[in-house]
């Protein structure tokens, strides 16, 4: 099996890569936790580039139900089309609705799955995985039939760590945490999406970031996707690296600070912050 070593899109620090190629050789799932924006999603995509294989995204919502990764069997549709007398009716497979696991153990060549933001869904909905998830199958009640895996799929599962997650399913995954960036690693990042950035942009701009996201009491501190949008405003509106340059980047609002700040309590505080320090200093 070919191990996962990164790609030109993605910069995959050495222990996300040991993770990976780990979690494959024990076939086990890779959780993957995170805060949001670093790359938890990105990574299943381009494992699957990687690797060359099909890439399968189950994305999970307050409302998702496990069985609905399994199939669903549509029984209003059915009897619907009973009343109209229609012929579909005789073969109840019209009426089962495959999910995202059902198509991931059917598929030819090894699949990526991506069980993407697991913590959103009920506290239930990991355990309500552990047996399929083991066993590779599942038993299809309605047509009598298991549906068993043609080849293991490579399962990544990702959480914002909004909830704590059943000991029992947290046992049968391998686990990793992906740090946020240092600034070396937030380099190498930028490099790959913005390669014409000047340098002396990049450095005032990092200062900017890191200090910012020190700044006590935000509710949401700025991720690497807000940065490399901010980034690119910052090109197009031709702002010079002196324009960001400050003794104190805490107490001074950014230049376009709608990519980097997300909500009103967060643009308020900054805003304080930098009545106070220039009361202080005047």
């Amino acid at each position: 099996m070919e191990k996962f070593a990164g790609t030109e899109n993605y910069v995959a620090t050495d222990d996300l890569k040991i993770a990976v190629n780990a979690a494959v050789a024990l076939e086990r799932p890779l959780l993957i936790k995170g805060e949001p924006g670093t790359g938890k999603t990105m990574l299943a995509i381009e494992i699957a580039k990687a690797l060359n294989a099909p890439l399968l995204e189950w994305h999970v919502k307050s409302t998702t139900k496990a069985q609905q990764g399994l199939y669903e069997y549509d029984a209003v549709a059915r009897l619907r089309d009973s009343q109209l007398g229609d012929e579909r009716v005789h073969d109840i497979n019209n009426y089962i609705l495959k999910g995202k696991m059902w198509e991931a153990f059917t598929s030819e060549t090894r699949p990526i799955l991506l069980i993407d933001e697991i913590d959103k869904a009920d506290i239930e909905f990991p355990n309500d995985l552990l047996l399929e998830l083991d066993r590779m199958e599942f038993h299809v009640y309605e047509t009598q039939e298991t549906v068993v895996a043609k080849v293991r799929p490579i399962v990544i599962i990702t959480s914002n760590n909004e909830k704590e997650l059943p000991d029992a399913f947290l046992r049968r995954c391998f686990f990793h945490y992906i740090r946020f960036p240092e600034e070396a690693v937030m380099r190498e990042i930028i490099e790959v999406h913005h390669p014409q950035i000047q340098n002396r942009l990049v450095k005032e701009a990092l200062n900017v970031f890191y200090d910012l996201r020190e700044v006590p009491g935000l509710k949401k501190k700025p991720t690497t996707s807000e940065l490399l949008d901010w980034l690119k405003l910052l090109m197009a509106e031709d702002i010079s690296p002196e324009a960001l340059r400050s003794s104190d980047n805490k107490t001074v609002i950014p230049p376009l600070h709608g990519a980097l700040l997300k909500n009103e309590q967060d643009v308020h505080l900054l805003e304080r912050l930098a009545f106070l320090n220039r009361r202080e200093q005047g």
